[in-house]
This record gives C-alpha cells, sequence and structure tokens, in this order.
C-alpha cells in the first residue's frame, strides 16, 4: 500500500501548521510585549512613589523632629499597599530602619556603603541582590534625602514573581482565545481543503474512467478559474480520445476491409488456378489481376508506412532548392497515355522558372498524388491549370481541372483517411482512399496549408502553399 499522503491531508497538515506557527510566534512576542510592558509600568509606579514617599518623609522629619517615626510608618504602610511594593526606609549606615508592618524579612538586611552608592537624589531603579542583600536578584527604585543634617535612604523593593504572574496570566488569556480560535479556524480550514480539493477528487475519478477507455465523462463548470481551465482541458481531452478512438476504430475497419477485397480475389483465383476452375487459356487473364491486387496491396502498405512515419516524427525533410516544374514534368511523363486518352489539356505550365525549398521526393508525391486525382476526375476533353504565386517565403500552387467538382457534404471530407466519394470507387477501384491525406501530411511536414474548394458541374480546385526559401529565425 502507498504511503503517500493524499493531497487533501497534506494541505489540511501545512494550513494547520501555518496557523500554528503563527499564534506559537504570536505567542512569543505578546510575551516578550507584555513583559516589557510590565517591566516599564512597574519602573513608573515605583520610581514614581518613591519619589512622593521621601519629599512626604523629609517634610515629616524636618516639620517633626522628635516624633517623625510614626506618621512616616504609616506613609511606608501605605504606599507598601498601594503601589503592591514593600517600601523601605535606610540610614546612612545602611541599617534598615522602618519598613512595612507586613514584613519582618527586612529586619536583618545591612546594606553596604556600595550598595547605597547607586541611590542618589534623582530616583534610580535597579535589578540586584545589592551585595547580597537580598537573597535572589529584586527590582528596587530608590532615592536618598536629607533631614536634619541626616541622609537617609528610601527603597521600595519588589520581587520578580510578580512580573512572572503578570505574564503567566497574560498568557492563559491569550492561551485560551487561541485555542478557540484555533479550533474554529480548523474548522474552517478542514471545510474550505474539502471544497478546494473536491474538483480534484472528480477529475482523479474521470482520469480513471478515460484510463478505462470511457471518454463520456462530462466535468461541470468550476467558480475557480484553475480548476476550470483543468476541466476544460480534461473535457477536451476525452473528447479528442473519442474521436481518436473512434477513427482508430474506423481506421483499423478500413484498413482490414482494404487488405481483405484484394487478398480474398488474389487468394480465390490462386486456388482456381491450382484447382483447375480456371481453364488454362484464361490463367494468364487472371494472373495479371493477381498482380494488379498485389501492386494495390503494396500501394497500401507503402502509403500507410509514409503516414506513420511522419505522423511519428520520423520523417525529416530533406530541404533544398529545385524547379517546381521538376516533380511535376515527372508525373505527367508518367501518366502519359491517360492523358491522351482522355484528351486534356494541360494549362499554366509556361511560366518563369519558380523554385521551392522543399524535400524533393516528398513533394513529387503531393504532386503526383493531385494530379492523379486530377486525371482521374478531369472530363473527357477537359483541362488540368496550374498556378503559381510567391507569397514571402512561401508559393502558393495550385492544381485545377474541369469536371463533376465534389458536393458540399464531401468537401470536408476528401483528406479523411480511407475516404472515397461514390465517384471515386466506380472510377478507380485500384485506389486505397490514401493519397489525399497523405498530400496534407507532407504539407504540414513543410509547415504548409492546404484546402480544396470546388463548384459542381464545372471544376474542382487544390491550393496549397510550400516554402520558396528558409524560414525567418525569428518567426
Amino acid at each position: 500500500m502507498s504511503k503517500r499522503r493524499s493531497i487533501f491531508s497534506k494541505y489540511f497538515f501545512i494550513c494547520s501548521a501555518v496557523i500554528l506557527i503563527s499564534f506559537i510566534c504570536l505567542g512569543a512576542v505578546l510575551l516578550l510585549v507584555s513583559s516589557r510592558y510590565f517591566e516599564g509600568e512597574k519602573k513608573d509606579v515605583m520610581e514614581r512613589s518613591v519619589r512622593s514617599l521621601a519629599e512626604e518623609s523629609r517634610v515629616v522629619m524636618t516639620d517633626s523632629p522628635s516624633q517623625w517615626r510614626e506618621s512616616v510608618s504609616d506613609g511606608i504602610n501605605e504606599y507598601s499597599v498601594g503601589s503592591d511594593a514593600d517600601f523601605i526606609l535606610i540610614n546612612q549606615s545602611g541599617s534598615v530602619i522602618i519598613s512595612p508592618d507586613y514584613s519582618s524579612e527586612y529586619s536583618d538586611i545591612k546594606f553596604t556603603e556600595d550598595a547605597l552608592d547607586n541611590f542618589g537624589a534623582q530616583s534610580s531603579y535597579l535589578f540586584d541582590d545589592f551585595d547580597e542583600a537580598f537573597d535572589q536578584p529584586r527590582y528596587v527604585a530608590g532615592i536618598s534625602f536629607e533631614a536634619e543634617g541626616q541622609s537617609y535612604f528610601l527603597l521600595a523593593v519588589s520581587d520578580s514573581s510578580q512580573r512572572w504572574h503578570y505574564t503567566l496570566d497574560v498568557m492563559k488569556i491569550f492561551g485560551m482565545s487561541a485555542g478557540i480560535v484555533i479550533i474554529i479556524v480548523l474548522v474552517i480550514v478542514y471545510f474550505t481543503v474539502t471544497k478546494l480539493t473536491g474538483p480534484v477528487k472528480e477529475m482523479a475519478e474521470a482520469s480513471k474512467e478515460i484510463r478505462k477507455g470511457n471518454f463520456a465523462v462530462d466535468l461541470p463548470s468550476y467558480n475557480v478559474r484553475e480548476f476550470e481551465e483543468l476541466s476544460n482541458a480534461l473535457n477536451d481531452m476525452a473528447a479528442s480520445l473519442k474521436n481518436y478512438d473512434t477513427m482508430k476504430n474506423s481506421f483499423v475497419a478500413n484498413v482490414s476491409h482494404e487488405l481483405r477485397t484484394p487478398m480474398t480475389s488474389i487468394s480465390g483465383f490462386v486456388d482456381g488456378i491450382l484447382d483447375g476452375t480456371i481453364p488454362p487459356e484464361e490463367e494468364n487473364r487472371y494472373l495479371k489481376i493477381i498482380s494488379s491486387e498485389v501492386h494495390r496491396l503494396t500501394r497500401l502498405v507503402r502509403s500507410m508506412l509514409n503516414l506513420a512515419k511522419i505522423e511519428a516524427g520520423e520523417l525529416k525533410p530533406n530541404m533544398q532548392y529545385f524547379s517546381v516544374l521538376e516533380p511535376i514534368v515527372d508525373s505527367f511523363v508518367t501518366f502519359e497515355n491517360r492523358l491522351e486518352e482522355k484528351h486534356i489539356e494541360i494549362r499554366g505550365l509556361d511560366i518563369d522558372r519558380v523554385t521551392l525549398y522543399a524535400d524533393r521526393d516528398l513533394i513529387h508525391q503531393v504532386m503526383y498524388n493531385l494530379i492523379e486525382n486530377a486525371i482521374k476526375f478531369v472530363n473527357d476533353g477537359g483541362y488540368i491549370e496550374f498556378g503559381f504565386k510567391p507569397v514571402g517565403n512561401m508559393t502558393v500552387i495550385s492544381i485545377k481541372n474541369s469536371g463533376d467538382g465534389l458536393s458540399e457534404e464531401e468537401l470536408p471530407l476528401v483528406f479523411d483517411r480511407f475516404y472515397k466519394t461514390d465517384k471515386s470507387r466506380s472510377l478507380d477501384s485500384t485506389g486505397v482512399g490514401l493519397g489525399l491525406n497523405i498530400v496534407r501530411s507532407i504539407i504540414k511536414l513543410h509547415n504548409g496549408k492546404i484546402m480544396v474548394r470546388s463548384v459542381q458541374g464545372e471544376y474542382t480546385e487544390f491550393v496549397f502553399t510550400i516554402p520558396n526559401k528558409p524560414k525567418p529565425v525569428d518567426e
């Protein structure tokens, strides 16, 4: 069993991972911001409070030199409760003389002179253990002031646990909110990815049906441009494969028919000669028929091989310069007797030299097939007319013959494989219906185009283009 994950699981995993990583990054930023915000706010509150209390204490000490202790103690208790910090008063020798009533941890603390040098007339804010005066570093805002000729230090002390409690509360709120949002978003992502991958699954199922040979699939329209384009491409591919399958079946049937007919004739006549059914004096006539059918089979096989090579890209044209009259004259030499029998007039060959740049042998086959087709359908005493017109790096060539012409229904079919008009079947039983198809394939190989036009009772004309010089590089 394949361990490859489905496109749904991949998209869902990627979207979920992006969302989770985003929330983790957001949480980290929030943690940093909230920590710094708390520290900044705490610093402002502690410095403001220590300055205010220091001024109040200085005034009380100056106004009541002998009774200030109780008033200052009340102020320290009040500020300690209101500022969420412990305020302590230290004398110039470093001893704590007043601390909050609810705490006795400061009674044995002794600050060194170096530690107190951190505080001056302007408030200072530090995170330190002050020469191990505290058991662990603490946030301290302090200020010094003079009263009654003595120096005092007022400190606001707060341990770091408050910061972490604040940060923890913020992260709890963020975590709960993020959890709810993530659940909601993942549900939305689940249904969105399900809807997004739905068309992919439909197309995959359609592809499986096409692989099984069911070309009747018809994918619906989608409101996403890429899916719509892919859906149209698959529908077009299915239609093309259906047409190809129909053409393949028709091709096989036609080839089978074209091969079976002469082989049946050959087999019947040979058996007739061998078993004596055909008398000796008639054997020569039937051997000529057998020879004709063998040549017909040879032409069929050769034409099919040429078509297969062209379609497979194995036949590369040998481009060279030559006169357009060369393959035409060579073809007329082959059909000289038939031209005389039907008293056909040839027009349009009294021209100056017209040069082509193409594969001489392939163009000879084009001219041969078109001239043979024209001779086959030209009326007795009629004409075959040629036209040549250089246009840029291409030459437009037309071959027109008088005669009954083609109906509007027949025009679109003349280049199809094995297609033979009713008139063609009656005039030439040896043809295999591949001549014009080969002509079109060779002209396409030269990057040219071919068309046919006809007026019933008047003429049929084939018009095509062949290069007269190399194609420019920038085209």
